[in-house]
């Protein structure tokens, strides 16, 4: 059992990574070191250890990147532990058995202590998948829409190849090259890495 991990830090912000469940979810806490608030990015799996990090570091909210089974596992004790839940409107109806507190907007500005996360609408994997970036950072957290090597699976219901290459393209490869991408499943990457392989992708197909 692996114990969360301090993944990134400047002297404003602390990431947080923890993998959890069958699918080795990764889930994040974004901290501010000014004022000790957080946010847990997608309440994937064992709710406890998540709870028992968000207790530990200061966590005030969830935000789930999209609403697939293997991301909102925890979202329950999550939200009987008095965390608000939040997610897209388009991607809400798929935690209609966990529920959900709040929606989350497109360009919306989430403020974590002195922190400000930018939201960004990236459908493709599902339509209502989000990417989060911190502002004056390098830290974009994509969920499952972008990973080393690719776009996430886009062959699930409301995924789209054409859409989810889109979403990347125009939302997401506008940042600069040294732009973190941490994903909701395995390894970093960076911007710079991965936006000169666009084309192999769309000819590839997935």
């Amino acid at each position: 059992m692996n114990a969360p991990v301090l993944h990134w830090s400047s002297s404003d912000v602390e990431v947080h990574k923890i993998v959890v469940g069958p699918y080795e979810n990764n889930v994040f806490v974004v901290r501010c070191r000014a004022t000790g608030d957080a946010v847990l990015i997608d309440a994937a799996n064992e709710h406890e250890r998540l709870l028992a990090m968000c207790r530990s570091l200061g966590v005030r909210r969830v935000l789930e990147t999209h609403g697939h089974w293997d991301h909102i596992q925890a979202v329950p004790a999550m939200r009987e532990a008095g965390y608000e839940v939040g997610v897209s409107a388009l991607d809400a109806p798929r935690l209609k058995d966990v529920g959900y507190d709040v929606f989350i907007d497109d360009k919306e500005v989430i403020e974590v202590g002195r922190l400000r996360i930018t939201t960004i609408h990236n459908p493709g994997h599902t339509e209502g998948s989000i990417s989060f970036r911190v502002e004056n950072t390098p830290l974009l957290f994509t969920g499952d829409t972008l990973f080393p090597g690719g776009p996430g699976n886009a062959t699930f219901e409301g995924g789209d190849f054409s859409t989810i290459i889109d979403s990347i393209d125009n939302k997401l490869f506008t940042y600069p090259a040294d732009t973190i991408v941490l994903p909701g499943h395995g390894l970093d990457t960076t911007i710079g890495t991965e936006r000169p392989h666009l084309a192999e992708w769309v000819e590839r197909g997935w």
